[in-house]
């Protein structure tokens, strides 16, 4: 969440073997917006019109999980700003998620996934973890296939995408395809329609160098920082979501796991003898925050006025806070002024899911022309 530091002071920047390469990778990989030396609009990302509306009826398909009781939108859905509204996510049927579900507006062009950042850019492998992880949708992606071949429309879509069949590849493809279509659209920031206090709070924004971290026109610089949010205990006192945070440990080799109490953060990816990542998460956009709160890694902060407030305290406390985390004596009117601006920077998540694509679906493409006059 927003992460502003004193004028004076600058962050810098900073399982198998293959699975740590790539991870290692992709924090060398700058979003397309981080290195932007101004925000402005998120501007659309070229997709395929007709594997995005495939992409679309997937996302929204229960049948896509072991037990058909869930879609990718059980979580990320598109009034919350595709987030769910809850303090920590929902999970598979016998366990209970750990982590708050961010918003997936904008985040293909992310430098890298998840909260603790350990995938990079290919959302072929975001998609793949998301369905056949136990404790998301666990789907045996070969059930998967034969469900969806059973399906007559499903047939005629992916033929229509230029896949021959429905396959376990091309369902990967064709997800990412669609959320390459949620981009952010209609903000008072992106529209110049910012009202007196938010454009009060935009020089409340950059005199606390606040865009040392939430930079480009999506508001993050895509890297890990500790701010010492504090962890929400409710991960550990609830057998199903403790459950949940063991079984993620031992496969990412999280050492120590069942007496662990903390979330680690971006340690997983590094694994740093002196510990020195334990804590850190990525600097999430503040994009669409109107529609995603509860707030933080792990929701522990319920509205942006106490966001901010946690920030103009210099954070938390945590062995490994980062340095240039101090108070920033904000008065409780710029507090004011930088809440109005953060919530200027939120726009319409549902035309935002539609304008890319949806008018470039030919005439005469009828497989799914009711269906995608519904939001879902």
């Amino acid at each position: 969440m927003l992460r502003c530091f004193p004028k004076s002071m600058r962050l810098g920047g900073g399982l198998n073997i293959a699975l740590a390469l790539a991870i290692a990778m992709s924090f060398t990989l700058p979003s397309s917006n981080t290195l932007a030396d101004e925000a402005g609009p998120v501007e659309a990302i070229k997709v395929d019109a007709k594997k995005a509306a495939l992409g679309k009826r997937l996302f929204f398909d229960k049948r896509l999980s072991g037990d058909s009781s869930q879609s990718c939108a059980t979580c990320h859905i598109p009034e919350k700003g595709f987030s769910d509204g809850l303090a920590l996510s929902k999970a598979y049927p016998g366990s209970e998620g750990f982590r708050n579900t961010p918003t997936l507006i904008n985040t293909a062009l992310k430098a890298s996934w998840f909260h603790d950042g350990r995938l990079g850019t290919n959302l072929n492998d975001v998609t793949r973890e998301s369905l056949t992880e136990d404790y998301v949708m666990n789907m045996d992606m070969r059930i998967m296939q034969e469900r969806i071949k059973q399906d007559p429309v499903y047939i005629q879509m992916f033929k229509d995408a230029g896949w021959s069949e429905p396959s376990n590849g091309s369902v990967r493809n064709a997800i990412p395809e669609y959320l390459k279509t949620l981009t952010s659209r209609g903000s008072p920031f992106d529209k110049g329609t910012m009202s007196a206090a938010a454009k009060r709070g935009s020089k409340v924004f950059q005199a606390n160098n606040c865009a040392s971290c939430h930079s480009g026109n999506r508001f993050t610089d895509d890297k890990p920082h500790n701010t010492a949010v504090p962890d929400n205990p409710d991960i550990w006192s609830d057998p199903l979501r403790h459950h949940t945070y063991v079984a993620f440990g031992m496969f990412m080799g999280i050492e120590n796991i069942f007496n662990i109490r903390r979330d680690v953060g971006a340690d997983v990816r590094s694994h740093k003898v002196d510990g020195t990542d334990v804590g850190k998460f990525m600097t999430p956009t503040l994009r669409e925050l109107k529609y995603t709160a509860p707030y933080m890694h792990n929701g522990t902060i319920k509205t942006l006025a106490d966001v901010v407030a946690f920030y103009n305290n210099g954070g938390g406390n945590d062995a490994n806070k980062d340095k240039a985390m101090k108070p920033l004596g904000m008065s409780v009117a710029d507090q004011a002024d930088l809440v109005a601006y953060l919530e200027s920077l939120s726009g319409d998540p549902l035309t935002s899911a539609e304008h890319v694509w949806k008018d470039k679906i030919p005439a005469n493409y009828t497989a799914i022309a009711d269906w995608l006059n519904t939001p879902n």
